[in-house]
């Protein structure tokens, strides 16, 4: 709903080409971006607006931060 209403409101603002940026949570969680990016990406293109670059810009740690759950793990 709100892809078509983006791809609405930019070819009225006479918007014809879009660069993306996609961001998955990141950090300690997870690095890739969800199901919902790669429609709305298909929704864009097909919608007439010309796609010119796609970034990926999920934050990566650079130390060693820790994943929750502890040294054992989640136990059940």
């Amino acid at each position: 709903m709100l892809k078509l209403s983006v791809a609405f409101l930019s070819c009225k603002l006479s918007i014809n080409a879009l660069h993306i940026k996609l961001r998955a949570t990141g950090g300690t969680k997870t690095k890739t971006p969800g199901p919902g990016a790669q429609s709305a990406l298909r929704a864009l293109a097909r919608s007439g607006i010309k796609i010119g670059r796609i970034e990926d810009v999920t934050p990566i740690p650079t130390d060693c931060t820790r994943r929750k759950g502890g040294r054992r793990g989640r136990r059940l």
